[in-house]
């Protein structure tokens, strides 16, 4: 009962002050809007640029870490594709659309601050590794795929399908933020050596990260109502909060993870939907409602799933 307090509670205290003052309007929509912007656009890009730069690439970015996670999240996908397809038979962009809910876990704004709180600081170097890959993997996965959907039959050559989709992927305020901040890693390794000023003011803003980013969290929560399409919400929970996890905590054991490791991914797993699976759903005009109704309520679920992923974690 004590992690329901002292490590789950005080995060969704942060997203839930968010949403009340926007439901009783004292702070506006744009107010989010504009928020929202500052963190997604800069301060969370800036918080990935100076993890990736200090991060352990050798030690780190490990198979029996990396596997487990992107396996639960890749059968997380395939199970929202095929029960929009064969269980809700909704039309091909909305089954992508579906899965990617399920595959896009909010691993930065929820799952890097429960780790944090749960373990320390010097347990999220697992879960910058995830991180690293997840924004350019995922994304560069869900683009493709429904670039090709969309295609299919419109005579368009899969080159220019797959240019089309890489552009997209490279334009991610957040990929540019991981990509920046491996490449000074990698320099710094072969000798660059830049001013501590610059680590300060760029520390600055990374700490502004996820406070702004879960305050605007519960403002934008508040627009996502949750309104009918009950069951495809029921089924992106589901392989969000249960399957995902539970596929990490099994193939992790099998190969051996370490406990400091399983933790990161685990836990990581254990997220609900990102607002980034709404974005995409938006982009594409499918399956909008699903993707904002199971953000919106996975997030409260993910109060449960996550006390209950805690107890069980070494």
């Amino acid at each position: 009962m004590s992690a329901l307090f002292t490590i789950i509670l005080p995060v969704f205290l942060v997203v839930g002050f968010g949403y009340l003052v926007s439901w009783r309007g004292w702070f506006s929509a744009s107010a989010v809007d504009g928020l929202m912007s500052f963190a997604q656009n800069f301060a969370v890009p800036t918080l990935l640029f100076v993890s990736m730069a200090r991060l352990d690439l050798g030690t780190e970015f490990r198979a029996q870490l990396l596997i487990p996670f992107y396996l639960g999240a890749f059968a997380a996908f395939a199970a929202g594709w095929a029960g929009a397809r064969f269980l809700f038979h909704r039309p091909p962009a909305d089954c992508v659309a579906i899965g990617f809910v399920c595959l896009f876990s909010n691993t930065l704004l929820l799952g890097v601050p429960i780790t944090e709180r749960a373990y320390g600081p010097d347990a999220l170097a697992g879960n910058w590794a995830i991180i690293a890959l997840h924004s350019p993997l995922l994304y560069t996965f869900g683009i493709t795929v429904m670039e090709f959907t969309r295609a299919r039959g419109s005579g368009l050559s899969v080159g220019r399908v797959a240019l089309r989709a890489l552009t997209g992927v490279l334009r991610t305020s957040l990929v540019i933020g991981i990509i920046a901040g491996l490449t000074v890693n990698l320099l710094t390794q072969a000798g660059l050596v830049l001013p501590q000023g610059f680590w300060d003011a760029a520390d600055m803003v990374a700490r502004a990260a996820l406070p702004a980013a879960l305050f605007g969290l519960g403002g934008v929560l508040y627009r996502y109502r949750p309104e009918g399409d009950l069951g495809a919400i029921v089924l992106c929970c589901a392989a969000s909060l249960i399957l995902h996890p539970a596929i990490v905590f099994g193939t992790g054991a099998a190969l051996g993870l370490d406990r400091d490791g399983m933790r990161s991914a685990v836990l990581t797993a254990a997220m609900a939907p990102g607002v980034n699976a709404y974005l995409f759903a938006n982009i594409y005009g499918a399956a909008r409602r699903v993707a904002a109704s199971s953000v919106l309520v996975g997030t409260a679920l993910s109060t449960l799933s996550i006390w209950m992923w805690l107890a069980i974690l070494p």
